[in-house]
């Protein structure tokens, strides 16, 4: 069994967040982690609260602990530091969940 995420963004700097997405990958690789779908999104057709997104994808751990310990990993807050927070201006968790 593993743990996954679907996430959903507004990137609003997509060079800034390919890098963090390459500066994030070798730490993701570390606890297990992984993209299993990502997703360019042009348009949104319903959002429960009027969210703007424009990325949606999935995020797959071995466990929850070890998706508490990536987001909690020091590296990791550097990296979240430096480009996240410059190029994402929204994030939405629409699900986490246990996966067979």
């Amino acid at each position: 069994m593993t743990y996954e995420l679907l996430v959903a963004l507004k990137v609003t700097d997509d060079i800034m967040y390919q890098a963090y997405r390459e500066a994030m990958a070798p730490i993701l690789v570390q606890f297990g982690g992984r993209f299993c779908y990502d997703f360019s999104i042009a348009n949104v057709l319903k959002a429960q609260k009027g969210e703007a997104i424009n990325r949606v994808f999935t995020l797959n751990f071995p466990s929850e602990q070890d998706k508490n310990d990536f987001f909690n990993d020091d590296a990791y807050q550097v990296v979240k530091a430096r480009y996240f927070e410059n190029s994402v201006a929204e994030v939405h968790i629409l699900a986490s969940y246990d996966k067979d």
